[in-house]
């Protein structure tokens, strides 16, 4: 249920970039909204070229959400919009999230591949590009274009034997730091917002806030915790590290988890599980986080909905004290471009109304509009720090290929542990987790359990990934 809201939530927010109020799901909610907004007038544009005549204009895209337009929808998304108006037309062709892999071996297997196939950051890349599921996309982006120059670095982190898989459309925070003003102000904490601002925002600041909120209660009626939500690999990746690396001078992927800045990254997040400070929990709202007394919600901003009278406010997760640097996980929204599919002209055509629909100024005002339409209880300052601050040039963005080796380390779907999570990321928030005693893990425990499983799985991805290379990708 939570993998699924989270997916879903994310689909969501980049349908709002492209002028949309809803993906084609059958979320209910989302799809209910369309009735709030109006239908964004999509201008035919002379930056990109018609599909040639002659050409393959149909597109296969397989998913487990629909890019046309839900029955009886008012509107349609920009990026098909534009598509169409460029010759184009986009097939939908079902799968679940939890086959959709399955199915797309088989469908590439039998020589009967789809067109396109959505990017997750979890499997997509790189072993599903090893494994030949889909192809490069430089035949149809020049990263070098004005169109794409701006996501050229982002997508070098895509690349096997020097060849770009992934063309980055638009970019979405995964976790924020959302907090009560008025819960911050009673207490006599300093606004995080400030000291952001000031650049004080650090690991030791939010701690120390945290544990004089906890440490201010009353008694058994005034329970209090310092943090609920998703905000341990952020920590970590704070750092400026990841637990799995990319190494360029064996072209290989290799651990990181002997590092000493995760020897501090996992101190804190020990240290807030191990005084009381973590609730541990689900909670699916912001709202309802802090009436349990949780001084901070971690998660995406989809679970952000103020009410009238609300005062809240967000910050980028904390910076690492011994670094000025900032850094940010971000997911990336794009399209793969599967393996045997020869639809070039369309594909390029496909992926240039995506990335217009993503960026132009025309459509990013329009759906910062319509969020506001539905979440009018939101702050300016709210917006631009989730929104636009931790996706600016100020941040460096970060990726762990860990997400994407193997279905022991990887696929959460695959997991047979407790809590259903595959090896990284379940070492990302195992220190705030306990075994069935009772006893919180330590990161020395940590690494000492996984170092073997962690070492032999990259060991057989890599042989795979260097045959890969060999024959050309």
């Amino acid at each position: 249920m939570r993998k699924t809201r989270r997916t879903a939530a994310g689909i969501f927010a980049f349908a709002m970039v492209l002028g949309l109020a809803a993906c084609g799901s059958s979320d209910k909610k989302n799809n209910s909204e369309e009735s709030y907004v109006d239908q964004v007038k999509v201008e035919d544009t002379d930056k990109i070229d018609a599909i040639p005549e002659g050409a393959e204009s149909e597109l296969e895209w397989l998913s487990y959400f629909d890019i046309n337009p839900s029955k009886g929808s008012k509107e349609k998304r920009v990026d098909l919009d534009l598509f169409e108006k460029k010759g184009g037309k986009i097939k939908y062709s079902a799968t679940s999230s939890m086959t959709k892999y399955d199915q797309l071996a088989n469908r590439v297997l039998s020589n009967d591949p789809p067109d396109l196939f959505w990017f997750e950051q979890k499997m997509t890349f790189p072993v599903y590009c090893v494994k030949g599921m889909f192809q490069p996309v430089d035949d149809v982006v020049n990263f070098d274009d004005d169109l794409w120059s701006d996501v050229k670095g982002l997508a070098d982190n895509f690349t096997l034997a020097g060849k770009h898989y992934v063309a980055p459309v638009s970019q979405d925070i995964l976790s924020v730091l959302t907090y009560d003003k008025a819960m911050i102000e009673a207490n006599g904490l300093d606004d995080p917002y400030d000291l952001y601002m000031n650049n004080e925002w650090t690991w030791d600041a939010w701690y120390d806030m945290m544990d004089t909120y906890v440490s201010g209660s009353t008694g058994e009626d005034d329970v209090r915790y310092g943090i609920n939500g998703w905000f341990g690999p952020f920590i970590f990746q704070s750092t400026g590290k990841t637990l799995i690396k990319y190494d360029a001078d064996t072209d290989s992927y290799v651990s990181n988890i002997t590092d000493p800045d995760f020897d501090r990254a996992s101190s804190v997040l020990y240290d807030i599980k191990k005084n009381d400070m973590y609730y541990g929990d689900w909670i699916g709202s912001a709202s309802e986080c802090f009436k349990k007394n949780i001084l901070f919600y971690g998660m995406g901003t989809w679970a952000v909905s103020p009410k009238e009278g609300d005062e809240w406010g967000i910050v980028p997760m904390p910076r690492d004290p011994n670094t000025d640097q900032h850094y940010s996980t971000i997911t990336v929204s794009a399209y793969m471009w599967v393996k045997g599919s020869k639809k070039t002209e369309a594909v390029k055509t496909w992926y240039e109304c995506a990335k217009i629909a993503a960026t132009d100024p025309q459509y990013t005002e329009a759906g910062k509009e319509k969020f506001f339409v539905t979440q009018p209880y939101w702050t300016e300052e709210m917006y631009q720090m989730a929104n636009e601050e931790v996706l600016s040039d100020k941040f460096i963005k970060m990726f762990d290929p860990g997400y994407g080796i193997s279905t022991v380390l990887s696929n959460d779907d695959a997991a047979t542990n407790a809590t259903k999570e595959a090896v990284i990321p379940y070492m990302y928030t195992s220190v705030m987790k306990t075994d069935d005693d009772g006893k919180q893990f330590t990161w020395t425990q940590l690494r000492e359990t996984y170092t073997s499983t962690i070492d032999s799985e990259l060991k057989n991805f890599n042989e795979e990934y260097h045959k890969f290379v060999q024959q050309g990708g």
